[in-house]
């Protein structure tokens, strides 16, 4: 069953969405982003912990219906291969 990140997320409640994420993290494998819609920087913090606590496991993070401006953010920072966004 996937991750469904929320419609936000900001430095508001990352770190509170870092935490639940990781408290869950066997459903990590797969995060839905179809619901973001307003979001920062602060969730490619999010989903880089989650990857790397996933990759602790050998496995990696995959993120379905990622919005175009997450990909041009990845991109910016330089983690788009890190996280799969291209």
């Amino acid at each position: 069953m996937p991750f469904f990140l929320p419609q936000k997320v900001t430095q508001e409640n990352a770190l509170q969405l870092e935490k639940e994420g990781l408290s869950n993290s066997e459903n990590l494998r797969v995060v839905n982003c179809s619901s973001l819609n307003d979001f920062d920087s602060t969730v490619l913090t999010v989903l880089l912990a989650w990857q790397k606590k996933l990759q602790t496991n050998g496995q990696s993070i995959s993120i379905e219906h990622a919005p175009e401006k997450l990909k041009v953010l990845a991109g910016v920072y330089g983690v788009s291969a890190l996280l799969g966004l291209k």
